[in-house]
């Protein structure tokens, strides 16, 4: 591996496993909640033990003074939940915005089995290419989404995930995120599909023992840690949840410890 890439790896990680709370929500969905103060947010989460915050290239003048330390991800493309079809992602940055903000890494969405499939392959090999000429690692967040997936539920499905995640390292990718198959024993099979470094999407809100499990399974399952956003940044308090994450993924709590390690309560973080 490329000494930068190597480098910079370690700034968005812990002993190579994976807390990012990625935070680019406001183009999708608008200025939810934890994302207007998004400063008090970004302070709490890293406090908590977040490795590497991830925004929109805008974001990074809101990003730098409250990150206490952790690492800076810059995601390069986008779509809105209101717009004509949420899997179309289209470019937001480029390789060298990010680097001119700061990132230490950047970050490319790319939806398997979506229509858009084809050009968000070609978009994610061009991004790795100009990333590796600065020693820039690129998360790939690989998802199994779209009209051409099928089964009741397909962006769940271990064998589509699978694919998304060796695609991801086909296309030269350095981490790749994907979302959760819902148990350790059909997770491995998503990590044992590519040898890049796996961590799970956080997906929609959930209670915190939810939360805590699915890290927990997702762990056990053999992945390297979490992306997770609203599961985080939309908790009544950030840097608890964060903290209780953090016990899992880099002092292999369980549930139950982590959820004491971090104060809360069966029911906290219950309400969106």
């Amino acid at each position: 591996m490329d000494a930068g890439i190597s480098a910079r790896l370690d700034r968005i990680s812990t002993r190579g496993k994976y807390l990012i709370v990625p935070m680019d929500h406001g183009i999708t969905l608008g200025a939810i909640k934890g994302l207007k103060d998004i400063e008090s947010t970004i302070d709490g989460i890293t406090r908590g033990g977040a490795d590497a915050v991830l925004t929109q290239k805008g974001i990074a003048p809101r990003v730098h003074a409250n990150k206490n330390g952790a690492g800076y991800i810059v995601h390069l493309n986008a779509s809105t939940s209101v717009g004509p079809d949420s899997n179309d992602k289209r470019h937001t940055g480029t390789v060298k915005e990010a680097i001119r903000a700061g990132a230490d890494a950047v970050s490319f969405h790319i939806n398997v089995g979506s229509n858009y499939e084809p050009d968000q392959i070609s978009e994610l090999a061009r991004v790795t290419e100009q990333a590796s000429d600065y020693g820039i690692p690129v998360l790939a967040m690989a998802y199994a989404r779209g009209a051409n997936l099928e089964g009741e539920d397909p962006e769940h499905d271990a064998e589509y995930l699978g694919h998304a995640v060796r695609l991801a390292e086909e296309l030269g990718a350095d981490v790749v995120k994907t979302a959760y198959s819902g148990d350790a024993d059909s997770f491995q099979h998503v990590v044992e599909s590519t040898r890049l470094p796996v961590v799970i999407a956080g997906g929609a809100k959930g209670t915190d023992r939810q939360t805590v499990q699915n890290v927990r399974g997702a762990m056990d399952g053999g992945a390297a840690g979490v992306s997770m956003g609203r599961s985080i940044f939309q908790h009544d308090d950030p840097e608890a949840i964060t903290r209780a994450v953090s016990a899992i993924i880099h002092d292999d709590a369980s549930a139950d410890e982590a959820l004491d390690i971090a104060g809360l309560s069966e029911e906290a973080g219950a309400q969106a």
